[in-house]
């Protein structure tokens, strides 16, 4: 089969690859429909191995590179393993990319997500830049992507945005946002727009973005922003002020991963204010913590997702999450290098999310 394969910093190469064998216990194959370039898929690219393993096999999958990137995707069922059940062929579904140990002590809690072993589908084993993938589909003691099954009204193309309105989800219930309350989100790049998409769903008031980008700013417009503001032409946090009764927000969300962003997350917040840090952070960063201390303003981590994926499916079958103003560009597999890859590295203001067919 073909199949889009890393072996290297900005060495991704079309290849004739074996197709997976006939699934085994508790397994499905999957002939995948859609996948999506990932900002940790263009990490990779362009500056990796960040988090795919090139020295030592993956404990939980056994893998190292060369394998197939891509974790964003949705796909038809097209063979069933022995032990599957609830699942048949023809079923259009999601998977969860995570492979977790289900043994340590954060699995035993529910927190798959802070599993020991955590390791991620595309970056720790073959994911979706490929025609056909193998999936577990049980829950156990063993690295299992559990798939869910899309709606008749929920297209592929939707399915395969499932993963990253997932992280935008998951941070609105870390920020615990309540209907009617006041939002900034800090970037407008793919999990910004997810984020901003997840606030209003959640009920947010107003929704104010912070974004260098004129580009992503339309965006953001786009995708439900109240207000949007250039962080590099004016005082963001005193135009934060000025749109909320002098008081600042209730929730903030840094969806960038950098100093500058953090501390605007931090001064754009009311008294008592959240600001959930969903960006990845390259290097680490400075936070003046006197407006923490002494206003009371919590900082909340939040990676990933937890159990968020059915919620998604739900939002995006009635409406409440829309992702097309974040779909950009969709190619071909043969075109994810230059049409993709590079395409996003040097069209960020075009670009928010591109899809990518492996047929």
């Amino acid at each position: 089969m073909k199949a889009a394969v890393w072996h290297g910093r900005r060495d991704v190469r079309i290849e004739d690859i074996p197709e997976p064998s006939a699934p085994g216990e508790g397994q499905v194959k999957l002939q995948v429909g859609w996948c999506g370039i990932c900002g940790t898929d263009l990490h990779e690219y362009a500056a990796g191995p960040i988090f795919t393993q090139v020295n030592q096999p993956h404990p939980l999958s056994g893998r190292l590179a060369p394998l197939t990137p891509g974790h964003e995707f949705a796909g038809t069922v097209v063979e069933i393993g022995p032990g599957v059940t609830g699942f048949k062929v023809g079923d259009r579904v999601s998977p969860n990319p995570l492979l977790r140990c289900g043994e340590c002590v954060y699995c035993r809690q529910g927190l798959p997500h802070l599993c020991t072993q955590i390791g991620f589908m595309g970056c720790h084993s073959d994911g979706g830049f490929g025609e056909y993938v193998n999936l577990d589909v049980t829950r156990g003691a063993h690295p299992v992507p559990v798939l869910y099954k899309l709606p008749d009204n929920v297209s592929l193309e939707a399915g395969a945005m499932v993963e990253p309105l997932a992280v935008g989800v998951h941070a609105t219930k870390r920020g615990h946002l309540e209907a009617g309350e006041t939002v900034a989100v800090i970037g407008a790049g793919p999990i910004g727009i997810c984020a901003i998409q997840a606030a209003r769903a959640a009920g947010a008031g107003q929704i104010i973005v912070l974004e260098p980008s004129a580009g992503r700013r339309a965006f953001a417009e786009e995708s439900g922003a109240t207000a949007v503001i250039d962080p590099t032409a004016t005082d963001a946090a005193k135009a934060v002020q000025a749109l909320t009764n002098g008081l600042g927000v209730d929730c903030s969300f840094e969806c960038v991963g950098a100093e500058a962003p953090l501390q605007l997350a931090v001064s754009t917040l009311r008294k008592g204010g959240r600001a959930v840090v969903v960006g990845i952070f390259e290097k680490p960063a400075a936070l003046d913590y006197f407006d923490p201390v002494f206003f009371e303003k919590s900082l909340i981590g939040s990676f990933a997702y937890r159990d968020e994926f059915d919620a998604v499916i739900e939002m995006l079958a009635d409406g409440r999450l829309q992702p097309e103003p974040m779909v950009t560009g969709r190619i071909g597999l043969d075109d994810i290098v230059a049409g993709g890859f590079e395409e996003l590295l040097t069209n960020k203001e075009k670009n928010v999310k591109i899809l990518v067919s492996p047929a």
